[in-house]
């Protein structure tokens, strides 16, 4: 290591001092989170006036200290995106049953889900079960029968869901009985629109015979189908004019797992949808305290949550219902405001530091994403991304601290700098990736470290409230964080990026068993193009980077099946297996570029 005698000297100096433990208030920091987690901010939903008086209530914060913008910028830093949708004035579904044509009202017959196509089918219908087909579980309720430019009739949920030794995943939901998955489904068979009927018979979670509210559902912004749900009783109707009985049919194929698909002879229907995307303006948050040089660390949380829930929650009957999001991720945000309070009272380091919550997260790390491609300040002067999310609940004294490999001094940084004693750092995750946004930066090339108690029972709940949070241990915690930070600020080698070449597994014979399905390895961005996939990263040693794929491409065709969104490839990426060559096709720039991508197994 080349040495800098007057800055190695300060250098050393200031790192002595960040030794000494910081002083982070338990009380000042569950004040924060007992506030972003209050009735009155409704679960910070993105795109929620509740969420535009966080983000007021965190500028304040950091201006009550005295830490400014960036200069030439507000505590906001603006962006739009797409937070739901609304029915516009044309939806209108038409039956016609052995001649007689009738009209079902819009919400109390039918209603469209908000990921839906907008247009008009008229076409005959076919019925396909559950509208699955499950390669790893040997069943595919579209073997033999013929759905192209069709209308299919599918019924929520999966076979055998009260069997705890179901093939599927016993009493478990697998991916297949999501209302997106079946959309995707239904259309790489060439169906043009889905009518699903919301079933409520005993064995399959008894319910009130309903269709769910419009906009509770998520999926992609256009999953390329039309795509509403009826009740029961009116799918009964139609059976029994085609002289089935639903209850049997449905029966039959929990029995022995075997398609009971046909085509409607009597039934045709006429659908007409009209899905009006809503757009908001939202906000990160900044502040930021210079440093002697113009390079800088940042420290950052999301501070969006749930609202009111929606197909992400993990308490499906609450929603409707306040999710609070205390520690997700009222518990990180708290963190930046209390680090940047401490930080505002320190003198003036080498480096500046950077403080921000983001939006959008729990869409897909908008905010943060966001940020990397309109940087308030050069990204190449950004030393390290410090993510905090989830801190609120640690257990046992263990704290996840991710991406350690991302930066050629990150490693002997953490171990240099001592931990609480309680505490037991897991630094096994050392890539840089994962569902928080700090992956943001890594596609980037920032090097990064995310810290994180883990999940817990409440996660994604309701029942995630502030008077759950251990806010003693949490303000230890930031004590650690303060004096990571500082040291980044301080010590004369800033960390180089580096990336972490994947451990390819090797691929076992037969069936994929022992890993976890096929691996592609490349990072989606989630800020979705008008069709497919953009890749923002590619990983090293992946199938993708050998096979020359790169960040910025954009996945439009896989195996022979058009792309037109992430849920599409998710789809086809899984009807795959560890061993198989398949084409794809991306675009890059103008050019079309066809790959050959040797699917290696997940670990």
């Amino acid at each position: 290591m080349r040495r800098f005698p007057m800055a190695a000297l300060a250098g050393c100096a200031l790192a002595a001092w960040a030794q000494a433990p910081a002083t982070i208030s338990p009380d000042a920091y569950l004040a924060h989170v007992k506030y972003l987690a209050s009735p009155e901010l409704k679960g910070r939903a993105t795109g929620s006036a509740e969420l535009e008086t966080a983000a007021s209530y965190i500028s304040s914060q950091f201006q009550s200290f005295g830490v400014k913008p960036v200069p030439g910028s507000g505590y906001e830093q603006a962006f739009t995106t797409t937070v739901g949708a609304r029915m516009g004035p044309t939806n209108r579904l038409d039956i016609t049953d052995a001649g007689k044509t009738t009209t079902l009202p819009l919400r109390d017959g039918f209603i469209p889900f908000s990921f839906s196509s907008s247009g008009t089918v008229s076409a005959p219908v076919v019925f396909v079960g559950y509208g699955i087909t499950a390669n790893e579980y040997h069943y595919d309720d579209y073997a033999g029968i013929d759905v192209k430019d069709k209308i299919v009739l599918l019924i929520r949920h999966e076979p055998q869901e009260d069997d705890e030794k179901s093939v599927f995943q016993g009493k478990e939901l697998t991916q297949h009985s999501t209302f997106a998955i079946k959309a995707v489904n239904a259309k790489m068979h060439g169906a043009r629109a889905v009518i699903l009927v919301n079933d409520a018979y005993p064995h399959h979670m008894p319910e009130e015979d309903r269709i769910e509210p419009f906009g509770q559902a998520t999926g992609p912004t256009d999953s390329g189908v039309l795509f509403v749900q009826v009740k029961q009783a009116t799918a009964e109707a139609w059976f029994k004019s085609e002289g089935h009985d639903l209850r049997e049919v449905l029966d039959g194929i929990d029995k022995d797992l075997k398609p009971r698909s046909f085509p409607f002879t009597k039934l045709t229907m006429s659908l007409t949808l009209d899905i009006q995307h809503e757009m908001k303006t939202v906000h990160n948050v900044a502040g930021y305290i210079p440093g002697k040089t113009p390079e800088y660390v940042i420290v950052g949380a999301h501070y969006d949550h749930l609202g009111l829930g929606d197909e992400h929650s993990l308490a499906p009957a609450q929603i409707g219902t306040i999710h609070p999001g205390a520690d997700d991720n009222a518990s990180g945000t708290a963190g930046v405001i209390e680090l940047a309070r401490y930080f505002s009272k320190q003198p003036q380091q080498q480096r500046g530091i950077l403080f921000m919550t983001y939006a959008g997260e729990e869409l897909g790390l908008l905010g943060s994403n966001y940020y990397t491609g309109h940087p308030l300040l050069p990204l190449e002067n950004a030393v390290t991304m410090l993510n905090m999310d989830m801190i609120g609940r640690i257990r046992g004294g263990k704290v996840y601290v991710n991406g350690s490999g991302t930066g050629s001094t990150l490693d002997k940084l953490v171990e240099s700098v001592k931990p609480p004693a309680e505490f037991k750092l897991d630094l096994s995750e050392a890539t840089g990736y994962g569902g928080s946004d700090h992956m943001s930066f890594t596609v980037k090339q920032v090097p990064v470290l995310f810290f994180f108690s883990g999940l817990h029972g409440d996660y994604h709940k309701p029942s995630d409230t502030w008077d759950k949070i251990d806010a003693p241990d949490a303000a230890k915690l930031l004590g650690y964080v303060a004096q990571i930070a500082t040291r980044l600020m301080n010590d004369p080698e800033r960390p180089k990026f580096q990336r972490v070449v994947e451990k390819t597994a090797p691929i076992s014979s037969g069936s994929s068993s022992g890993g976890y399905g096929p691996n592609f390895g490349s990072i989606p961005d989630f800020d979705e193009p008008p069709k497919g996939v953009r890749f923002a990263d590619v990983r090293d040693g992946t199938p993708a980077a050998k096979a020359g794929l790169k960040a910025g491409d954009i996945l439009i065709e896989f195996d022979g099946k058009d792309i037109g969104n992430l849920y599409d490839f998710t789809y086809a990426l899984q009807a795959h297996k560890p061993g198989d060559l398949v084409l794809v096709k991306v675009l890059r720039g103008s050019q079309t570029i066809e790959a050959k991508v040797l699917l290696t197994e997940r670990r």
